[in-house]
């Protein structure tokens, strides 16, 4: 069993600008998740968010403190999102033990001491997408079910983004400091997600690609609107997106991602939008 983590610090518009292909996918790309009997943890210096995942096969993985944080105990002054992408699975937390299937998701408040994630099986073991951020104030622990989620459809056949949003940690689901987490999936012959596309200076988002077919891949797009970037993404991968970026991709098939965001503003409709004619 193994608890690894790293740090990404900051970077400027400015900065990015100059970044060759390898340099991005290095400060941007997270490409270490979903791999068995790993506890795997990116700490960004944009908005102190951390992403990873947790894949208990052989045995439980418990989430432990990290040095950056300068915490005895992970959540400390955190809170948690969690949602299961793989096979049944069990997060116990400080003794309680919250069972999670395929697509749901668990919030974890902040104070909460001992975390541990196990699978049900070891041959269709949990995979666990970890979102984490800090915490003013301590709230209750809570299971979002799929059928708790608020359900929204987005975008349409003829713009070739037709797609399916859940949003499981939001403030009208549960309540939460800043973390934001949800959930959306491309219908089968669209490719864009979050198209038109926007940024949003009050809070950073990671998005998490998964259900991307071996032989297919996603691309990803960020930085100021009319000086973008793109990324190429496989399966079980992440990127961080700063508040100065846009956030969309296009995939050379369907495929789903989970998003998360941190900042100051927790209404989701919170966003400055670009025109499609006007990116660059």
């Amino acid at each position: 069993m193994k608890n690894n983590f790293e740090v990404r610090y900051a970077a400027s518009p400015q900065d990015v600008k100059s970044y060759d292909t390898t340099r991005l996918r290095d400060e941007f790309l997270i490409d270490n998740l979903m791999r068995a009997d790993e506890l795997n943890l990116v700490y960004s210096h944009f908005d102190r968010f951390i992403s990873g995942s947790a894949v208990p096969v052989k045995g439980d993985l418990s989430l432990d403190t990290i040095d950056p944080l300068k915490a005895e105990f992970f959540l400390e002054r955190r809170e948690l999102g969690v949602i299961n992408i793989g096979g049944a699975g069990t997060i116990t937390v400080d003794g309680e033990a919250y069972d999670l299937d395929n697509r749901e998701a668990l919030y974890v408040g902040q104070g909460n001491k001992n975390v541990v994630f196990s699978s049900k099986s070891s041959s269709e073991p949990a995979m666990f997408y970890i979102n984490s951020t800090p915490a003013h104030k301590a709230y209750p622990i809570k299971k979002i079910g799929i059928n708790d989620v608020e359900v929204v459809e987005l975008g349409a056949p003829e713009t070739c983004n037709a797609r399916t949003l859940r949003k499981y940690i939001v403030n009208s689901v549960v309540d939460v400091c800043q973390l934001q987490m949800g959930m959306t999936e491309l219908k089968s012959g669209s490719v864009w997600n979050t198209m038109p596309a926007h940024v949003h200076d009050r809070r950073m988002e990671v998005y998490f690609y998964f259900d991307v077919p071996e032989d297919q891949a996603v691309c990803h797009f960020m930085g100021q609107p009319q000086e973008t970037r793109h990324i190429w993404m496989q399966n079980n991968q992440a990127v961080i997106s700063p508040a100065w970026s846009i956030h969309s991709g296009a995939g050379t098939s369907n495929y789903t991602f989970i998003w998360g965001m941190a900042g100051e503003n927790l209404d989701y409709g919170d966003m400055d939008h670009c025109k499609v004619n006007e990116l660059k």
